[in-house]
């Protein structure tokens, strides 16, 4: 595990745990080690980085360095090969627009999982 990068997420959020399985899903080099920062290990889990991870995803990289939001989130398209997307949104001032993006995302999760993420139970039949 000490070449994987840690994925900390909330546990306690549906959102998160379909975007974490996702990540998962296309991590065909299993670079990623998601775990729910509630049950995460010290290290890398500090009490800064624990009060941190409850306002967005963090990954803490292979060579110790922290992300946050939308930079974590662009590194991880970076790392499953969709790095011609997220190279260039890495850039000011488009990074900027991808914070925010986050942002109103984290803020607005459950009608974000409604809409991205519909449970069978959920659809209406056509």
């Amino acid at each position: 595990m000490g070449q994987q990068h840690w994925v900390l997420w909330d546990g306690d959020c549906g959102f998160c745990r379909r975007c974490v399985e996702w990540l998962t899903v296309r991590d065909a080099r299993q670079v990623f080690h998601p775990v729910a920062y509630q049950a995460a290990p010290s290290p890398p889990m500090t009490p800064e980085l624990f009060a941190a991870c409850a306002q967005a995803v963090h990954v803490v990289t292979s060579d110790g360095k922290v992300l946050r939001g939308g930079r974590a989130a662009l590194f991880f398209l970076d790392q499953i090969g969709w790095g011609w997307l997220a190279r260039p949104l890495s850039l000011p001032p488009l990074v900027w627009a991808v914070e925010i993006a986050y942002r109103i995302v984290a803020t607005h999760r459950q009608f974000f999982s409604r809409l991205l993420f519909p449970r069978a139970q959920d659809r209406t039949p056509v």
